[in-house]
Order: structure tokens, then sequence, then C-alpha cells
């Protein structure tokens, strides 16, 4: 069986997918990336590729997708099949980019609790029963990994290229995957990425926004299994 490498959305580690790892151990190998080290895109994948599997199956949400982008366009012929979840190929708007330094000063400053609270997550949910516990762990998540990290994550975000080019290469089978209530990353950008990989699937999950994989585990967990065929 291909291994499948788990890639985290930014401030995420593996209990991003923790839903997904209980219900794929032991029919997959799995391995978990960080993306936490550098501070580019580019850097980021070439740690991943020096640490992967020889073939491996590639998944990333949000800013974990945006460097298995980055994978695939460095070492392509190692890639088994390609599931983008919630994120984007495009590179930062300049307005985005912009409104990145006034919350890193602020996390330079004690403040990195403040930012994920107020400006952050509240964002990225749909509106549902579990939304209290998701939003709970999602600060765990960034408190454990720390304001370095965060600036870190912030300036490779700032400096990605655009992949557009590089995903109308990409011949392997293909999931991209959002929630329907993705405010984040929108649809248009994956009908966007759906339209550059030729033969891919495009599938919504409704009742999630931009983390499905906790939001909507079972659906999420459903397209992965299709998706590796298992």
């Amino acid at each position: 069986m291909t291994p499948l490498v788990l890639l985290p959305g930014m401030m995420c580690d593996a209990r991003l997918y923790g839903p997904q790892i209980a219900a794929l151990s032991g029919r997959v190998p799995l391995h978990l990336a960080p993306i936490k080290d550098r501070q580019s895109v580019e850097e980021l994948a070439v740690d991943i590729l020096e640490t992967a599997p020889p073939r491996f199956a590639l998944a990333g949400l949000s800013m974990g997708g945006i460097v298995a982008m980055e994978v695939i366009r460095q070492a392509p012929e190692r890639i088994d099949r390609l599931a983008l979840l919630d994120t984007n190929p495009r590179a930062e708007l300049e307005e985005v980019r912009q409104r990145r330094e006034p919350q890193i000063e602020a996390v330079r400053n004690g403040r990195l609790k403040d930012i994920m609270r107020d400006e952050l997550k509240p964002n990225y949910l749909a509106e549902g029963p579990r939304r209290q516990d998701v939003l709970d762990l999602c600060m765990a998540m960034a408190l454990d990994l720390g304001p370095d990290v965060f600036e870190r994550q912030s300036r490779a975000l700032q400096t990605r290229p655009d992949q557009q080019e590089t995903l109308k290469q990409v011949r392997c089978p293909t999931l991209i995957l959002m929630g329907a209530d993705d405010r984040l990353c929108p649809r248009d950008r994956h009908e966007l990425m759906h339209a550059l990989i030729a033969g891919s699937t495009l599938q919504i999950i409704d009742g999630a926004g931009h983390l499905p994989t906790l939001e909507q585990p079972n659906a999420v967990t459903a397209a992965l299994k299709t998706w590796l065929d298992l």
C-alpha cells in the first residue's frame, strides 16, 4: 500500500487529522509532515521530500495544500495521488500580505492567543454543534506551536508562488475537497483547481467551513478512502 503523507494547515498539527488518522491507521502507512521550521514554501517542500517515502500519496489542507502543490512541482514523479483540501493555488494578494504584518507584530508582543481568537479561527468554521470544540482544539494546537512558528508560517504564505501552471501538469489521481461554508478559501478557488487538473474530482462537504476534517470528519474520511481506493 502506498504511504499517505498528511500536511496540516497553519498553526495546526496532527490533531487536525485526528479522526482520519484513527480511521485509516492499519489500512495505509501514515506520515504527518510538520510545516513549521522554515519560512518559505519552497524550503518546506524540500524538507518534506527529504524525509518522505520514495513514492507516496499526498494530502494537504489550507497551508498544507499550498505546500503540497510545491512538493508536486519539485518532484511530480514521487507523488502517487494528490488531495488538496480547502486551499488556494494563487500567490498571496498584496492586501492580505500587508494585513499579516500587524498580526506578526502582535504575536511577537505576546498576543498569539488574541490573534487566533479574534482574527483567525472564528472566520474558519461553519455554524454547528461541534463548533466550539473545534475552536478549542485549534487554539490548543496554535498555543502548543507558539509565536515563532506563527511568524515563519506567515512569512512562507506571504512569499508563496502561484501554482496554477504546476497544477496544469498534474497527472495523478487528484481529489479537490472543501467545506461548503469555507470563507477563507472559497469555492471559486477549488473550481479553478478542478479546471486546471485534468480528471480531478471536486467534492463539497456540507456543514463544514475551512476545517472539514474536524467539522465533518466522517464525510472527509469517506472521501479520502475513495481517493485512496480503500
